[in-house]
């Protein structure tokens, strides 16, 4: 027992040794540290603010060789300066205001953290105890009400303060060893709630206590330190694992969240018709899942992605040089997300290894401002990009506020006066500066457009001040409400009134915060324009919108101007568009956005650029010449109007005058001798039927109709059939004839005409059974064939049975095949008045014709059907003509000497004695 009592003793002094000190000291602790640049302005509450307004950048890489110190911090950037205005300025407006926290005077404590990992961790832990005396879980200031810390610039150095700043939501008066406990479990789910291990703090055993440092809440268990602390309210981080309501459940921001930026960025991309694209990251642990999460987005878009570069700071050997420079000439549009000061790698390699006409899209993440090539050189490459930063609404008085600045107004600022140090080299009274000349207090609006350009950040950080006072302010209410004082409450309970809850800023713009702690999303997207003189000129071409449904994205591209390189929109693609016409088909071994452009087959269009499948026309359509359209299929035909049907037409109407010409010879010289011998009857009904052959081929020119396709086969078998028989019936008169001549024939009796007469009507009477039967049961009709003949429509006669159309053909060619048998039977008899060698002759010519019809109509498509018809048809009836009628006229005509009984009667004498 004794020794229980001993070591709570001892214990107990242990604790009470800080405080016993800090009665003579003002910590209780004397540390060696650097200085810290901070901004101190005491009120009944504190918010914290962790800025960057000088540049500590270090370019090389530790080697851990040579101990790590500190460089200048030196290097101020007067545009970071103007975030620090904006932070005294929104808290000088908010005690102003006698409707927003009334009866309380905010203070601040504002720390540079000069964009430097380790300055931002002193930074915050001189927030946190209040003085610059920076010994973890110890509070300096017994007068330091810390209620909230504002933060920003870089997403790495946020990320680390987020982890220190984000467990608030455990009750204070609540801590036993089940919540420890609990703790360690939270532990084992690889949240970032272990801090620090420093065992000259900690306590040994299962012994654990608790330290109530006004609203900021130490709790030790072993050597676990857990803090329970307040919002964090960020006005520039937008890293994606800051989202994390889980890790980060006090952090809020008051710029546009990464998730909508990448959905900007893809949706610009679009527009632009960009499908090849390359993406530089920060090689660190935001590097990795913000490329691979732009990959997805960008593939699910139908973008490709050309390379991914991981930046690596300091990195300058000559292979990765060339490996970078390699990588932004494979493409023409580079997407570039990472920090500022990965970007001076990038810019220190571009210096070295020039490239130009590039579009960077550059993420708000880098903030170059206009003006500040101090820190930046060498922005030439990036002349004609495109840049996203969070949307700026207006800040009512803070013009005439910096204009009005003076050193000796603010004496505790200790960066204004640095700025007149180091920029103006002038001094106040009160300083020791080396310039000569004394500083009137108005040199900062030497800086052009400092007063007029508020910068996103500027705004950002009024936003975020204003927050933090409308949420104090509700919970002051809210405490006084339960009859409590409204100075005490317990900095965490705020943060139920920041989610999802909206306050109008000094601007009069309303600003709300989503269940992520984030705004909603609204950028303005600035081209970049180098001037003459090397400086960086932002425009405003466009902007993005999260809650415009509509029309999210707006473009001006009549502003946009573009690197000197492009003398128009630029193009980016692995391939080259592929026009109306063609399709894509992917190239083997490449990317998917990598491709050929192929034409479209026949009968298919692509009416768009870049399509993958080919649209296939309508039935009743075709493609036009380039196969970007379907156009209506041509209805072709044999017509009158084209060259073809009109010479068809001429040579039918020629023939049809030619045979009238024969047939008027023919009974003009009708009591000749030889027109006799050859039975003029039967030779004038021949004669009209070639007459009417001729004329029946006129039918089947023109656009098909009922009609016309009825007669069509019909005419010209009735027609033939009558000339055949003719032939037919004056090849057996021949033999009868000379076979009559014999003493005692019997075939006397058949040589009479009308004998002939009735073997035609017989013969054709035939063929006209055979047509009737075939319209009767299957008659031809007109249709459109659009299978045959490519990009046409034929319009045709559809014979509908073929087996009525080769019964036709097929009697056809018995008559002629009887007429050529006998006619070459006959044929030793004599040639003067004997028919028979001509009809052989024709008979021939006749079934040549059309036994080589039948292969040619199978084989031909089209109206060129048709008029292998019509020929057949033509050079059938002339061979008939020419060879059994045109020797004859000759005779008449040139030959009449012939042409007389006496050379009649010879031939009749010679005949006899012949046989």
């Amino acid at each position: 027992m004794s020794d229980m009592y001993f070591i709570t003793s001892f214990l107990l002094a242990l604790l009470l040794f800080p405080h016993t000190v800090g009665g003579k000291r003002k910590c209780g602790c004397n540390l060696t540290l650097n200085t810290i640049r901070n901004y101190y302005v005491d009120g009944d509450w504190i918010i914290g603010g962790i800025v960057t307004v000088n540049i500590d950048y270090d370019l090389f890489l530790t080697d851990f060789r040579v101990n790590a110190k500190f460089r200048g911090c030196t290097q101020l950037n007067v545009w970071n300066y103007q975030n620090v205005l904006a932070f005294v300025f929104a808290i000088s407006e908010i005690n102003k205001n006698p409707y927003l926290l009334p009866n309380i005077t905010l203070g601040f404590h504002i720390v540079d953290n000069c964009l430097n990992e380790e300055r931002a961790m002193l930074g915050i832990i001189d927030v946190l105890c209040g003085g610059n005396m920076r010994i973890p879980n110890y509070r300096c200031l017994h007068s330091h009400h810390l209620v909230a810390v504002v933060d920003g610039i870089s997403t790495r150095l946020t990320l680390m303060l987020a982890r220190i700043l984000g467990i608030y939501k455990i009750p204070q008066d609540c801590i036993e060893e089940t919540l420890v406990r609990s703790l360690r479990f939270l532990n084992s789910k690889r949240l970032p709630l272990k801090l620090f291990d420093l065992s000259w703090l900690s306590l040994q055993g299962k012994l654990f206590v608790r330290e109530n440092v006004k609203y900021l809440l130490l709790v030790y268990f072993g050597s676990d330190v857990i803090l329970i602390f307040s919002s964090n309210i960020s006005y520039s981080s937008v890293g994606h694992k800051l989202s994390d309501k889980i890790q980060f459940p006090s952090f809020y921001q008051t710029v546009p969240s990464n998730v909508f930026q990448y959905l900007a960025i893809i949706k610009l991309i679009k527009y632009f018709s960009w499908t090849w694209v390359g993406i530089f990251v920060s090689d660190d642990e935001f590097g990795l899942p913000i490329s691979q999460l732009l990959q997805r987005e960008l593939t699910q878009n139908d973008i490709c992605v050309a390379f991914i570069e991981f930046l690596i700071k300091g990195q300058m050997k000559a292979d990765y040089r060339m490996k970078v420079s390699k990588s932004i000439n494979s493409t023409n549009v580079i997407i570039l997300y990472c920090d500022r000061d990965y970007v001076v790698t990038l810019q220190d390699i571009l210096f070295q290894v020039p490239v130009s006409g590039k579009v960077w899209i550059i993420s708000s993440q880098w903030d170059v401002l206009i003006g500040n090539d101090h820190y930046f050189k060498g922005l030439e490459p990036f002349n004609g990009s495109l840049a996203f930063t969070p949307h700026k609404g207006a800040m009512p008085g803070f013009k005439e506020f910096i204009s009005s600045i003076k050193p000796d107004l603010y004496p505790k600022d200790i960066f204004m006066f640095t700025a007149w140090l180091e920029l103006f080299e002038c001094a106040y009274n009160k300083t020791i500066g080396f310039g000569t000349d004394t500083c009137t207090g108005k040199e900062i609006n030497q800086y052009e457009g400092f007063s007029e350009e508020i910068t996103y950040h500027s705004y950002s950080i009024y936003n975020a001040v204003y927050a933090l006072a409308q949420a104090l302010h509700v919970t002051q209410l809210e405490k006084r409400r339960q009859d409590s004082d409204g100075h005490f409450f317990r900095p965490w309970e705020s943060n139920k009134y920041l989610k999802d809850n909206s306050f109008i800023n000094g601007g009069g713009e309303t600003i709300s915060f989503d269940q992520n702690g984030e705004i909603p999303s609204k950028f303005d997207i600035l081209n970049w324009v180098i001037k003459p003189n090397h400086n960086l000129h932002s425009i405003k071409v466009g902007g993005y919108d999260q809650l415009n449904s509509f029309q999210s994205l707006t473009i001006n591209e009549s502003l946009i101007r573009w690197s000197p390189a492009f003398n128009q929109t630029p193009f980016s693609s692995c391939s080259e568009t592929c026009l109306r016409g063609y399709r894509k088909t992917p190239k083997v071994g490449y990317p998917a956005c990598c491709y050929d452009c192929i034409p479209c087959p026949d009968g298919e269009i692509t009416n768009q650029t870049d399509m993958k499948f080919c649209i296939k026309c309508p039935q009743t359509q075709w493609h036009n010449e380039k196969k970007e359209k379907c156009i209506n299929k041509h209805i072709t035909y044999l017509s009158y109007k084209e060259a073809l049907g009109t010479s068809m037409a001429s040579i039918s109407v020629f023939l049809f005058f030619f045979t009238c010409l024969v047939m008027a010879v023919f009974i003009k010289y009708q009591n000749t001798p030889i027109v006799k011998a050859n039975n003029r009857n039967l030779s004038y009904i021949l004669l009209f039927s070639l007459k009417m052959c001729f004329l029946c081929t006129l039918i089947f020119i023109g656009h098909p109709i009922k009609l016309t396709c009825m007669l069509r086969q019909t005419m010209f078998a009735i027609v033939f059939s009558i000339s055949l028989s003719s032939i037919l019936a004056k090849t057996v008169t021949v033999v009868i004839v000379f076979h009559a001549t014999r003493p005692g024939s019997k075939l006397k009796n058949c040589m009479g005409s009308k004998m002939s007469v009735s073997f035609v009507l017989f013969c054709s009477f035939v063929q006209v059974v055979i047509c009737a039967c075939w319209l009767g049961i299957s008659p031809p009709f007109p249709q459109y064939n659009m299978e045959d003949e490519v990009g046409k429509i034929i319009a045709e006669c559809n014979e509908e049975s073929t087996v009525g159309f080769y019964c036709v053909l097929g009697y056809l060619l018995i008559l002629a095949s009887l007429s050529f048998i006998i006619a070459f039977l006959a044929r030793d008899l004599p040639d003067t008045f004997n028919e028979a060698k001509l009809i052989t002759f024709s008979m021939l010519k006749f079934c040549s014709v059309w036994i080589s019809f039948i292969p040619a109509y199978v084989s031909t498509k089209g109206k060129n059907v048709v008029a292998v018809e019509i020929f057949a048809i033509l050079a059938s009836s002339m061979a008939l003509l020419g060879c059994i009628f045109i020797p004859k006229c000759y005779i008449i005509l040139l030959k009449p000497e012939c042409n007389t009984r006496n050379c009649v009667k010879r031939i009749e004498h010679n005949i006899i004695i012949h046989h």
